[in-house]
Parts: C-alpha cells; structure tokens; sequence
C-alpha cells in the first residue's frame, strides 16, 4: 500500500529533478553537424515548430534533450546565456523553482535555488540546491554553458544542464539543451511512488502508438517526467530570450507570459496551473532575494 509520506518523498525528489540536466560538450562545427542530420525531423516536427526531443533511461541514468531552431539572432542569444545572473531570469519561470540567485566572481558562479510544489508555499516546505555554473566555450558563433551538481537529495548524483548554441545566420540560432541525473535505489523507488499515483497520468512527448482516430499516444514513466521538464526549461529560455526586445521594466512581465503561453500550447503534457494563478506566485517569487 502506498503510504502518504512515500507519496511526498516522491513529489520532493520530482521536485528537484526537475532542475537538472545532461550531456556530453560539443564544439560550433559538431553542433552544426547535428542540425544538418536533424534538418528532416525537424522540418516535419510533431510539435509544428523546428524542434525535436529525445530522452532515455538507462543504467540508473535519465536523460532528455531538446534540440531546436530559434528565432533569435547569436549576437543576442550567445551573450545573454553566459551571463550566470540571467539564468535567475530563466530558471525561476518554472512553477517548481520558487526562488533563485547568482554568485560572481570573485566568488565562484553558483546559482542558489529553492524547489517546492506547483503552487504558492512557505520557503520551509522547499528544498535548497546549488549548482555550479561554467562556460565552457563561448567564441563570436558558439556558446556551451553548463550547470552541474555532483549530488542530490535520495541517492541521485551528476546532475547536469548543458546548453549548446550556434549561429546559423544573422537571425536565427541552433540551441541543444540537455538534462541528465544519476540515481540509486532510494531514487528509483521514489519515483515509482509517483508514477504509481498522482503522477500515473501523465505523459510526455515521445509517440508510442496512435488510437483509432490517428490521435498520437504518448509515452509515460520516468521518461515523461524528464521530457517534460525539459520542455519547461526550454520554453523558460525562448521566453527569456523573447523578452529582451521589450524596455527592462516589462520584461519580466513579458518573461512570464510568454512562457506560460508556451506551456499551453502543450497543455497535454505540461498544463497545471491556470494563468492567473501562474502568474501572482510567480511575480512574488522572482521579486523575492
């Protein structure tokens, strides 16, 4: 019988799962490399964009990557997402992470994040993490920037967010974003908690079969946890990248409506909260230090 304390252990590991992420680095030419092999998939994209999404689960690793075309020229993109502070601006859109800030030198980058439940909580009912920020190369067409953590909460460990981005011409970028974590025993059974119940609902994006109709159906399990948000933290960053035509004072304002316009259009896998109360918690938590 599943118990509710196992139910919220569960939540609380889905919680900080849903700040990691994955890969290995790549370079400008082997990015670009990668567009050309996806150009078919991503012209015929089931998400009616130029956007594909992979993910597996394997030898106690999951991992999801987004690879996408964006319209936004890299002498925009490229600066902003090295920037630690900016990726406050980011992370923070997600309705998991209830409050962010950045260290800069002469400190090491770091990003501090609380993570609690979908909804408006008490900073005691959320879950401290830190994560390291690098830039792993950043040259006038390429930007690899990454945000590790060596350990997690549950027996989870090499958490990891890698973002690629490339110049394809003087408006539009090529971005990879990946997410992958470690886990152990403790972890996985966690996880089965929550897919065993309010979680067993849910589902990603990956096709596995298609009804009588030709509507698709869509895989679930731990897969469709990190598929999700994946998508989250890669709308996060089209919203913030959005905003900054906008005047400083309504970006913010921009910055959540936008990614919340976003989510919608995948409200199958990603709808939870509606606009408005998306949009008083989030207000309050972005302003918050």
């Amino acid at each position: 019988m599943v118990t509710l304390n196992a139910t919220r252990i569960a939540l609380a590991l889905i919680w900080i799962l849903a700040v990691t992420s994955p890969a290995g680095a790549q370079d400008g030419a082997a990015l670009r490399a990668r567009y050309t092999e996806l150009s078919p998939r991503l012209a015929s994209s089931q998400f009616g964009e130029p956007l594909h999404l992979e993910s597996s689960d394997q030898s106690g690793t999951l991992q999801s990557d987004v690879y996408a075309v964006v319209d936004h020229p890299f002498a925009v993109a490229g600066p902003a997402l090295q920037d630690v502070r900016h990726w406050c601006d980011i992370l923070i859109l997600h309705q998991n992470v209830k409050s962010c800030s950045a260290s800069t030198p002469p400190a090491a980058d770091a990003l501090r994040l609380t993570i609690g439940r979908k909804y408006d909580r008490p900073q005691a009912d959320t879950y401290p993490l830190e994560f390291r920020f690098q830039v792993a190369s950043a040259t006038p067409d390429y930007l690899h920037a990454t945000l590790h953590a060596d350990e997690g909460p549950m027996g989870t460990s090499r958490y990891r967010i890698d973002l690629e981005v490339v110049a394809l011409d003087d408006r539009r970028s090529f971005m990879h974003l990946s997410y992958s974590y470690a886990y152990g025993t403790a972890a996985r059974m966690a996880m089965q908690v929550y897919l065993a119940t309010i979680g067993s609902s849910k589902v990603g994006f990956t096709i596995v079969g298609r009804k009588p109709d030709g509507q698709p159906v869509y895989g679930g399990g731990t897969r469709g946890v990190v598929e999700r948000n994946t998508m989250r933290y890669y709308l996060a960053i089209e919203a913030y990248l959005a905003a900054l035509s906008a005047p400083p004072a309504e970006q913010l304002e921009q910055r959540l409506a936008g990614w919340y316009a976003g989510v919608e259009r995948y409200a199958v896998q990603l709808h939870e909260l509606d606009r408005d109360e998306y949009l008083a918690m989030k207000r309050k938590e972005a302003r918050q230090p």
